[in-house]
């Protein structure tokens, strides 16, 4: 699932989910001091099929870690497994 950075968030235009869990990963990765890469699925077709309806989705170290609903434990979790 490459993308630039360690901690990815895959969100598209007009997705309500999209800016909670903007905040939510915003947050954790703020407080952890680890930054994190935005990309619009719908910028790229080979990522838009990847991901289709599952937005927001987010990766740490290119494995999907959560999506729809971005649960800050599971990220903080997937970030302190993976350093």
């Amino acid at each position: 699932m490459g993308s630039d950075g360690r901690v990815v968030l895959y969100v598209r235009a007009g997705c309500h989910l999209c800016a909670t869990g903007r905040e939510v990963v915003a947050g954790v990765t703020e407080e952890l001091g680890v930054p994190f890469n935005e990309v619009d699925i719908d910028v790229s077709p080979s990522t838009r099929s990847l991901f289709g309806e599952l937005v927001p989705a987010v990766t740490v170290d290119g494995v999907l870690v959560d999506h729809w609903r971005i649960d800050p434990m599971r990220l903080r979790r997937a970030l302190a497994g993976s350093a």
